[in-house]
């Protein structure tokens, strides 16, 4: 599969959260740090996330903000 998207960082899935119309889903990259996102329950459920699920987290350029004080 060939995606434009060039930020792409694998990890694992560590939880699930899921509520009525989204599901927070937090991700262990593979240096250890942690990546959390928002889906609807849908999509989760159509990509069969659980926890220990292999994932690959695509990041947009313009999905990101960033601040500094």
């Amino acid at each position: 599969m060939k995606l434009s998207t060039r930020n792409q960082l694998a990890g694992t899935v560590v939880s699930v959260t899921t509520g009525e119309a989204m599901a927070v889903v937090k991700i262990r990259l593979d240096g250890g740090q942690i990546l959390t996102s928002s889906v609807t329950k849908e999509a989760a459920e159509d990509l069969e996330l659980a926890e220990g699920s292999a994932v690959t987290a695509l990041i947009k350029s313009t999905e990101v903000a960033l601040a500094v004080e």
